[in-house]
């Protein structure tokens, strides 16, 4: 297959390359170090990102930013950080690619842990989570039998632990290997409509 890897130099985004590009052709999406430049919130970049990619046979996103910070502290604008670029610019990727990727494509989205298991600091990111995962589930009904949609959910990862463990305690981190595994069977399998949970 041939494949768009959104957010492909993050510690996921490598860990997800490094799987799927045992069995396929990985064309690699981002602001920096990428195949293609890509900003997830703005979608005339995500237009000509896929013009520039033509049609693949999967899209995976492993990118979006959100605020962490006291609640008490967000302000609107905090907030939208999240919904511009981890929720719709997930959404985008779909709404967007839609006409542009190959009949029966599939699309695979990322969210985490927080969407069941808040943090302090992390209201925006389980609320972004929560939209994402309900985004594709109700896309998946739509999508009918030409294309696929599922979301990776993976635990906090354990290359990542030096500077979120002060917010994780009690987590059990997951390795980015493993976190990997959930893409590979979103992109390779035949299910859809479906939030993998990896923790």
């Amino acid at each position: 297959m041939k494949i768009f890897l959104v957010g492909a130099s993050g510690i996921i985004g490598r860990a997800a390359h490094a799987e799927l590009a045992q069995r396929h052709d990985i064309i690699t999406g981002g602001r920096n170090n990428a195949d293609v430049t890509i900003d997830l919130t703005d979608t005339a970049s995500i237009e000509a990102a896929y013009k520039q990619v033509g049609a693949v046979d999967a899209v995976v996103s492993a990118a979006g930013n959100v605020k962490f910070a006291d609640f008490w502290d967000m302000t609107d604008e905090d907030y939208r950080i999240g919904i511009n670029d981890k929720l719709m610019g997930q959404v985008n990727l779909v709404l967007i690619g839609r006409h542009h990727v190959a009949p029966e494509a599939s699309f695979t989205l990322t969210t985490g842990v927080l969407t069941h298991d808040p943090i302090r600091y992390g209201s925006s990111a389980s609320m972004a989570n929560g939209a994402i995962e309900s985004f594709a589930k109700a896309a998946s009904i739509e999508f009918g039998n030409r294309m696929r949609i599922n979301v990776v959910s993976p635990g906090v990862i354990t290359e990542a632990m030096e500077g979120y463990a002060p917010f994780f305690r009690g987590h059990e981190p997951v390795p980015a290997a493993r976190a990997a595994l959930g893409y590979a069977k979103s992109v390779e399998g035949l299910q859809t409509g479906q939030i993998f949970e990896i923790f």
